[in-house]
């Protein structure tokens, strides 16, 4: 059985689910430095990368979940530059708590976002 998950407390940006929980994982979509309550983008990548964090917490507690739930994470780079920054920022969100993770650079993300983080779960 498929659950889709939605939360007013961070941005639903395109013809997606926020998050879909199956089987006991929840999947979260790629989620931006958007700012859920203007839709704005936040300015910098320190920003960018604590919002879509951010937002990647608010999504999960949707489904009772927190970070520490996280399994598996998928961040996405505007520019691999970048990397020591989003790194140092990330760290301090998932603190001990280290799930896996790929993280590279891509050609372009939508917004003109300088990052984007998306998140497996587990109960």
């Amino acid at each position: 059985m498929m659950e889709i998950l939605h939360t007013e407390k961070a941005p639903a940006v395109g013809p997606y689910s926020q998050a879909v929980e199956a089987n006991g994982f929840v999947f979260v979509s790629g989620q931006l430095g958007l700012i859920p309550d203007t839709g704005a983008m936040a300015h910098s990548l320190a920003a960018q990368t604590v919002q879509a964090l951010e937002n990647v917490i608010s999504v999960l507690k949707t489904a009772n979940l927190g970070l520490k739930d996280v399994v598996k994470t998928t961040c996405l780079l505007a520019n691999m530059e970048d990397f020591s920054l989003f790194n140092e920022i990330y760290a301090q969100y998932f603190g001990d708590h280290k799930p896996a993770r790929s993280c590279f650079a891509v050609a372009h993300l939508p917004k003109d976002a300088l990052v984007e983080i998306e998140a497996i779960a587990v109960r």
